[in-house]
């Protein structure tokens, strides 16, 4: 049998199991190159909901929520960007040196109901929530979502001012840089939910290419009590990693239940 591509660390920690099928539908961005040396250098960036990592046979992700944001923290222009039928594609000019963060996502709410008969579902922003009258409709079921879709891309050394938190939903606040992952080497992450550690958290690795591979031999890893996910990645490649949590939040002094969604994208690099 073929041996698989990761193997955990800190047994104690982490809760390990085989996955199961490709048949979700997952959202993913990749970047041309994660890391660069030189001066005016640019990245192509491909976004996609597909079966499997970085083989895009879905949609194409929409970019009007796509961001970029500098060394420095300040927002960076996304420049020629085009939609096609299974793929978006943007570039991105890494006019200094340090770390980038490119993300997609925002917040929102899913309602349902019952209306003449049948079942409604809604979904759409907090500003339309209102003007749309949703909470006034009988019988209404809200929810909250937070998602963020990220990849991070390093010109020279790594930096980590994009890694400043918002505190709500799921995030990232790495202890070892998405930037700076080899195979072989042990790797450590950890997960904020709300802005506190987000233990008992679920998390798939999938390597890139699993469509040329036997099976796509994913793994599902669950955070320790202090938010952390520790594994070693054993095959050099991109990597997509995905978390779900399932939280509460308030919506006009109602409590409400909130999913959030992390999803990363980052490279492990031959030692």
């Amino acid at each position: 049998m073929k041996p698989t591509f990761l193997k955990a660390c800190a047994a104690a920690l982490l809760a390990l199991a085989v996955a199961g099928t490709a048949s979700a539908h997952r959202a993913w961005m990749l970047p041309s190159t994660f890391t660069l040396s030189g001066e005016g250098q640019w990245v192509s960036v491909d976004g996609a909901i597909s079966n499997n990592p970085f083989a895009p046979n879905h949609v194409a992700m929409r970019l009007d929520s796509v961001a970029v944001y500098g060394p420095d923290g300040a927002p960076v222009e996304v420049q020629n960007a085009s939609t096609g039928r299974y793929r978006s594609v943007f570039d991105v000019q890494l006019a200094a040196e340090g770390t980038y963060r490119i993300t997609s996502g925002g917040a929102g709410y899913n309602a349902s109901w019952e209306e003449g008969g049948e079942r409604k579902r809604w979904r759409g922003t907090a500003e339309t929530l209102k003007t749309e009258g949703i909470e006034a409709k009988p019988g209404v079921e809200i929810s909250g979502n937070v998602r963020r879709i990220e990849t991070f891309v390093t010109l020279g050394s790594p930096t980590d001012t994009v890694f400043a938190t918002e505190g709500t939903g799921l995030e990232l606040k790495p202890v070892t840089h998405p930037n700076d992952v080899f195979a072989g080497e042990e790797v450590t992450f950890l997960l904020l939910s709300d802005g506190q550690p987000a233990g008992g958290v679920e998390v798939e690795i999938i390597l890139g290419n699993d469509r040329y591979r036997n099976s796509e031999d994913a793994l599902t890893l669950t955070t320790d009590a202090d938010g952390r996910l520790t594994f070693t990645p054993e095959v050099a490649g991109a990597y997509w990693l995905s978390a779900e949590s399932e939280g509460t939040g308030t919506l006009n002094g109602k409590t409400i239940p909130v999913r959030s969604t992390y999803v990363m994208t980052f490279e492990a690099l031959p030692l």
